[in-house]
């Protein structure tokens, strides 16, 4: 992904956020140069994986294959195993109209997928074997604490306000319609490097040209600049 493409990701991102009233902690706006002036005091933020968070997947399209996080906070898996410390996770994002998160699901984590503002929030399900493949097994899903059984391959549809808790094992493909979405996820500690298996091999993080200046750093930044 271009540089100058992200830039301009995070701006609409922004723009939506505080559209929706959504306020992000002030590392959200930092420049690089603000970054090289921190010291010790915010090592938290690159070690526990914080901010700003832009992929297309590997897939080089991210009109289609695109999405906007933003981590606000997040544990370590050494808390999760231990018990002790901040064993949890929040994340906001945002997706435009035709673009779809792949399939995927976690190994580990449960989290909750909430629809904060904008259109509906579509979520496709499908449970997995023990190789990472679909099953046909149906599903029994909580929505706000309210069970549901769906069939293998079915979608659950979130209105703003609404939640779907998520499982281990559980794949999750995810897209917008009607209107962009801002959507939040709160879980156990998040763990990119571990816990993510694509039903489809993907690239988790993308490759970036340097065309222009990074406004704010995405979260693979912090080691050039901090």
């Amino acid at each position: 992904m271009k540089r100058s493409k992200i830039n301009r990701i995070i701006r609409t991102a922004k723009d939506a956020f505080a559209g929706h009233g959504f306020a992000l902690p002030p590392f959200a706006f930092w420049s690089p140069d603000d970054w090289r002036a921190k010291g010790p005091e915010v090592s938290e933020i690159p070690a526990h994986g914080l901010g700003w968070d832009i992929t297309d997947f590997g897939l080089g399209d991210f009109a289609q294959h695109g999405l906007t996080l933003f981590t606000i906070r997040n544990g370590t898996p050494d808390a999760v195993r231990s018990g002790q410390g901040k064993t949890y996770c929040e994340k906001l994002a945002f997706m435009e109209l035709g673009q779809r998160c792949p399939d995927h699901h976690h190994y580990v984590k449960v989290e909750d997928i909430i629809n904060r503002a904008g259109g509906e929030l579509v979520i496709q399900l499908h449970a997995s074997d023990d190789h990472g493949a679909f099953t046909d097994d149906a599903l029994t899903i909580s929505v706000d604490g309210v069970e549901r059984f769906i069939a293998a391959g079915d979608t659950v549809r979130l209105t703003p306000g609404e939640s779907l808790t998520l499982n281990p094992g559980v794949y999750h493909g995810l897209w917008p319609e009607s209107a962009p979405v801002m959507f939040g996820e709160v879980s156990v500690v998040n763990d990119d490097q571990a816990d993510n298996r694509f039903h489809r091999p993907v690239g988790r993080f993308p490759k970036i040209d340097e065309d222009e200046p990074p406004e704010h750093l995405l979260i693979g930044d912090y080691a050039e600049y901090y």
